[in-house]
Formats: C-alpha cells, sequence, structure tokens
C-alpha cells in the first residue's frame, strides 16, 4: 500500500483548507479595505465607491494584502518562522511594491487609507502562526511500528501511541507512521482506512524534519521529485537573482569594502584581504576572497592546517578590528565577487577549509554530497546553528544542509534571507 507522503515544505492544511482560506482571506480584506471605505463613505468624506482615487486605493491595497498573505503563507510554512518576524517584512515589501507601480503610472490614491490598510495588514502579518506551532497543538497517534516512534524524541511535540489498529475518536486527530516499515496486515487496513476518511496520515520522516529543519544522515534522502539531484527548474532563476543581487551589492557595499580594506591595512600595515582554496560545486576547487580578521601568519600544512582553520572561542589570532567585522559578517563581503563569477551562490552551504572538508569527509558519512549545490555567502545551517567546531557540532550542521539540499528553493532561500539579517544584527553565532 502507498500513501503519499506529506508535501516537501511539509505544508499541514487543515481538513476544510479550501474554505478556511477563502473565510481567512475574506475577513482580512474586509478589515482592511473595504471598513476604511465604508467609513469614508458614512462620514461624508467622499464618495468612496465611486470616487477614482479611492477605488485605486482599494484595488491597491486588495493586490498588496493579498500578494503579502500568500507570500508570508509560503515562507511561514517552513520550519522556524513566526509572523512578527518574518511575515511582517514580506507584508510590507507587498505594500512598498505597489506604491512604487503607482507611482511609476502616475496613479492617485488615499496616502492615509493606504497607510492605514499596510498598518492593519502588518498587525495580521504578526497573527499569522508557523506550521510547526499549529501541528504542535494537535493531537497526533503513532502506529507502534518502525521508527515512527522516534517522533517521541522531538522536543515540545507530545504524541500519543495507538495501542490497537482504530482510527482514533479524536476529530482533529493526525496519523504518524513508518511507511517504509513491514506493517501487520490490520495497521496497513488502519492507514488506508483513515486516509479514506480524511483522517491526516504523515511519514515520521517527513514530519520530523518539517518541525527540526535537519534530514537526519542515515542515508542519501530524495526530494519530492524523487531524485537526489535538487530542483533544477529552481538553478537558472537562483542563478540570476546571484547576478542581479551581487551587482547591486557590490554597488551598495563598495565604499564599505573600501573602507574596511584601508582600515585594516593601517591597523598592521599587512594585506587586509585573505585569499584561501575552498571546495566548491561537485567538489571543485576555488580561491575564496575575505577581508582578513586575524594576524598574518604563514600557513601551516598536515595537521596544524586543521587546527589552524577551527576559529576558537575569544581566538587571540582575530585582531581588534577582526573582532568587529566577523561579529557582524563584514569579513564576508568579499564574496560577492566569488557569487558574481559563479563559484558561489547567495545562499547555499557555507564552503569549508579544505583541511577540514577532508577530516568531515573521512569522518561523516555523506559529507561530500553537500557540494551537489554552491557554497553560499549565507546558508539554512548558519542561520539555525551559527559557527561549530567539534565532529558532533559538523554532524548537526550537515543535517542542516542536507535540508537545505532536498528543501531547495525560492522560498527556503527567501526565509534564510530574512534570518541573515536578524543575525547580521544580533551577531549569532560568530567567534
Amino acid at each position: 500500500m502507498m500513501i503519499e507522503p506529506i508535501t516537501p515544505a511539509a505544508r499541514m492544511r487543515g481538513r476544510n483548507d479550501p474554505i478556511t482560506s477563502f473565510i481567512r482571506y475574506g475577513v482580512a480584506w474586509t478589515v482592511v479595505v473595504f471598513v476604511p471605505l465604508i467609513a469614508y463613505d458614512l462620514l461624508g468624506i467622499t464618495e468612496a465607491f465611486i470616487d477614482p482615487t479611492m477605488i485605486n486605493t482599494g484595488i491597491a491595497a486588495t493586490v498588496a494584502l493579498f500578494l503579502g498573505m500568500y507570500l508570508a503563507g509560503r515562507v511561514l510554512d517552513l520550519p522556524g518562522t513566526r509572523g512578527t518576524v518574518h511575515g511582517v517584512p514580506i507584508m510590507w515589501t507587498s505594500f512598498i511594491l505597489v506604491v512604487i507601480v503607482m507611482f511609476a503610472f502616475r496613479t492617485d490614491y488615499s496616502r492615509v487609507m493606504l497607510g492605514y490598510s499596510a498598518a492593519v495588514s502588518t498587525l495580521i502579518a504578526m497573527q499569522l502562526r508557523w506550521s510547526n506551532r499549529t501541528h504542535r497543538q494537535q493531537p497526533f497517534y503513532l502506529v507502534p511500528f518502525g521508527k515512527a516512534m522516534l517522533m517521541e524524541d522531538v522536543e515540545g511535540f507530545p504524541v500519543r501511541k495507538l495501542s490497537r489498529p482504530e482510527i482514533p475518536a479524536d476529530r482533529a486527530a493526525n496519523i504518524v507512521a513508518d511507511f517504509r516499515a513491514d506493517l501487520p496486515d490490520e495497521w496497513e487496513r488502519l492507514l488506508a482506512k483513515a486516509s479514506l476518511a480524511g483522517v491526516p496520515v504523515y511519514h515520521y520522516k517527513q514530519l520530523t524534519e518539517s518541525l527540526t529543519g535537519q534530514v537526519k544522515i542515515e542515508h542519501l534522502s530524495e526530494n519530492s521529485l524523487g531524485s537526489l539531484i535538487p530542483n533544477q527548474s529552481y538553478t537558472p532563476i537562483k542563478r540570476l537573482i546571484d547576478i542581479v543581487g551581487s551587482l547591486i551589492a557590490i554597488v551598495l557595499t563598495l565604499p564599505i569594502m573600501i573602507s574596511l580594506a584601508i582600515a585594516i591595512w593601517l591597523e598592521d600595515r599587512q594585506s587586509p584581504f585573505f585569499v584561501q582554496s575552498r571546495t566548491g560545486m561537485g567538489g571543485r576547487p576555488f580561491r575564496m576572497y575575505k577581508f582578513r580578521s586575524m594576524t598574518s601568519r604563514a600557513a601551516p600544512t598536515g595537521d596544524a592546517a586543521r587546527e589552524d582553520a577551527i576559529t576558537q572561542d575569544e581566538d587571540a589570532r582575530v585582531t581588534k578590528i577582526g573582532r568587529f567585522i566577523r561579529k557582524f559578517r563584514l569579513d564576508e563581503l568579499p564574496q560577492l565577487f566569488n557569487i558574481l563569477k559563479g563559484e558561489m551562490s547567495l545562499i547555499g552551504p557555507r564552503p569549508e577549509a579544505n583541511a577540514l572538508a577532508e577530516w568531515y569527509e573521512d569522518n561523516l558519512a555523506f559529507y561530500s554530497y553537500r557540494n551537489i549545490v554552491k557554497p553560499g555567502l549565507t546558508g539554512w545551517a548558519q542561520v539555525n546553528q551559527g559557527h561549530v567546531a567539534t565532529l558532533d557540532d559538523i554532524d548537526i550542521k550537515l543535517q542542516y544542509d542536507f535540508y537545505y539540499i532536498k528543501y531547495f528553493s525560492f522560498w527556503l532561500d527567501v526565509l534564510i534571507v530574512m534570518r541573515t539579517i536578524h543575525t547580521i544584527a544580533t551577531g549569532f553565532g560568530s567567534k
């Protein structure tokens, strides 16, 4: 028996999701667009429903609201997201885009009403719930065979074990099973009956991945297309984004890069740049550029090279300026040129020093698989875990990298960009 697993982004939809979505959008539109139009009309300010300016504003607010809710909903399907942190910037962006379009076409609109609509839409975005939290409030019943019982180890995710092959009486019940386990016939029939009855049945592995944002390294795991190769339809779009994004970023940060180069040189009269061979896509080496944040020293060899590549807490090699630029990731700015050259991407697994990469590959299964995509300026592991040094930490980092590869998509990249901004602002994970 085959049961379809949940989607790659693990979108946990309710059973009446189309109706729920219609109601959600309808209520939001009423508060954001219809109420202010009625208020203008009743207060006698203007006949809002025939005034061209008010009609333009109503259409603009509707487009911005629906676009913002749709985009935020896609991002908030991913692990560890919150409306306040991730939904609000998306909603603001939607309204800014609408204003730019109206400005470009010289369309008249009410600034007061659009401001109200943007403010209320922001409040709505703040209340959007992330999929994991919704699921932590729902009852999940485990089929007690195979590896489904591993769900008991997911922190903060209460589950109940089924004792009999019967559909739970709870109307909001969800069932979790190991689809690859050899289930007894009566339990196979339970899963089939549950699916026909509209009870959600989830594969434990994908549910775990959606909750933790990690892919456990038991074996190489296929994506939703049944392939080990990441989504190829997104690859050319991602490259276009890399080219445009890196060009814009270089233009905007060039004064900062020139100032940093001068400051680093003045501190010890040594080269402000650090160039090191790193492993790129397909295992091919490339020369990665950084601003130098440590004292200049001769490149070590052998085991010393591996130790030298690991930055420790309060590392004495880090210079005064280096400590500042490392905290806010400014030392990574020269990698924009690596991205422009096509050696790196804006988003992807961080490239490791060759000495470390060889060590990890000798000790961690499937480590080289992370090189199936371009290394990135920032990545899923960086915004979730920060800087690591031990093999155990690297093992967890690799699980984040595998999650990124498996669920390789525009929406995941959008989430990583927003969380990177938060990471830079807080200095999370820096050493």
